[in-house]
């Protein structure tokens, strides 16, 4: 069974890449370095080490505070919530303001279906002529 991909957070001291590019809590790189020299740097600054990209040669670490792995945390949230959910349909309805009370009355009956169904719903009304 696949391993699940951890949440963003400290790595601690398990780090299987031997060798790493490793970036300061500033955004400035260090360059690459062998694993024990970035776990020294960490211990000496009071720092965490970060993944931060893992599909590149060598692999990306970052050096961050708890308040800067906290912050990034709520960015990722924020981001993550405001994408579409895999699954999840926006319907759009869109009629004229000179629109028959009847058609009205069908179309926010639909509406109300698409809602109760959980689907997002995008009303345009465009003005008569």
């Amino acid at each position: 069974q696949p391993k699940r991909k951890a949440a963003f957070g400290s790595v601690g001291r398990r780090i299987p890449y031997r060798i790493l590019h490793v970036i300061n809590q500033d955004g400035e790189s260090l360059g690459n370095m062998h694993r024990a020299e970035a776990l020294r740097l960490m211990d000496e600054h009071g720092l965490k080490l970060v993944l931060l990209r893992e599909n590149v040669e060598p692999p990306v670490y970052r050096l961050m505070t708890g308040q800067q792995i906290h912050e990034e945390q709520l960015k990722r949230a924020e981001k993550k919530k405001a994408s579409p959910k895999p699954g999840m349909y926006i319907k759009e309805l869109s009629f004229s303001s000179a629109i028959a009370k009847n058609d009205l009355e069908i179309k926010t009956k639909q509406v109300a279906q698409w809602i109760e169904k959980k689907h997002h719903v995008k009303v345009t009304i465009r003005q008569a002529k």
